[in-house]
């Protein structure tokens, strides 16, 4: 009888043993008619990959980094592509021929360094349905004016729109976190592009919220130097902290700041 494989800290495993919420979560995909590209992060055991499997219009790839998880998937799940590595390092748009989904329980303990990934391939990642830590998933789809809404929350709500789908208890891990987890749902947006420069943009959501008490006027003040100067229309922004600032506000902001720098070059 195959040995089942023994969850490692080191990379943050928490296998589901729950089916009910194994295939709720797999439920939650919302696949267009056709075939479509998924791609499940992390799947261990295959909780999730055995629902899958079951899908005939899925195209179906696996990414897995624990070599033990591989050769258990390799000798349950026959003809499964199984990509062993690292999903942090994937060519993501190499996959498939067209856009596709990611699904998994993602490790909590790189679940942000994920998302930012999916946030460089946003192109071709249009769906995100992920279980993570509740801290987590109720920072990425908290509102404006929330004490959880920060950086993730911006730069994801700005390509995507977030769903907090339901929780779920310590009870069906293996072993069980010391928290609670949630299931969470991503879709692209059709924004396709920013009227200001990305790598801006991001400087300016990242430095807004990592001096969160401080008005806009003095977070971002070595950022703003010439805006402040030669920009109409920031006035409004100065005296907010980041948390009052929604996504399409941080998207005006930086583009003004944009502006406003562009106007003085010298400063």
């Amino acid at each position: 009888m195959q040995q089942k494989v023994k969850p490692k800290k080191f990379l943050g495993q928490h296998f589901l043993h729950d089916q009910r919420t194994a295939q709720r979560i797999v439920e939650s995909l919302q696949l267009a008619t056709g075939e479509e590209g998924v791609l499940e992060v992390g799947p261990g055991m295959g909780v999730l990959t055995r629902y899958l499997t079951g899908m005939p219009s899925v195209t179906l790839k696996v990414v897995e980094i624990d070599s033990e998880s591989v050769h258990y998937l390799r000798s349950h799940y026959p003809g499964l592509e199984i990509i062993e590595g690292d999903f942090l390092t994937l060519p993501l748009d190499s996959l498939f021929r067209s856009p596709f989904s990611i699904i998994g329980n993602f490790p909590y303990n790189i679940s942000s360094q994920i998302f930012f990934s999916i946030l460089t391939y946003r192109n071709v990642v249009k769906q995100v349905v992920c279980m993570l830590q509740k801290e987590v998933a109720d920072r990425i789809a908290a509102p404006p004016g929330s004490k959880t809404y920060g950086i993730l929350s911006v730069l994801l709500q700005t390509f995507y729109n977030v769903e907090f789908l339901f929780k779920v208890s310590p009870g069906v891990f293996n072993p069980p976190p010391k928290v609670m987890s949630a299931v969470v749902r991503l879709t692209r947006n059709e924004r396709a592009s920013l009227p200001c420069e990305e790598e801006f943009f991001f400087q300016v959501v990242k430095q807004a919220f990592n001096t969160r008490r401080k008005t806009l006027r003095n977070a971002l003040k070595n950022l703003t130097l010439a805006a402040q100067k030669q920009e109409a229309g920031l006035d409004g922004f100065w005296d907010k902290r980041a948390e009052q600032l929604s996504p399409e506000d941080f998207i005006e902001l930086t583009t003004l700041m944009q502006r406003g720098r562009g106007n003085n070059r010298t400063l």
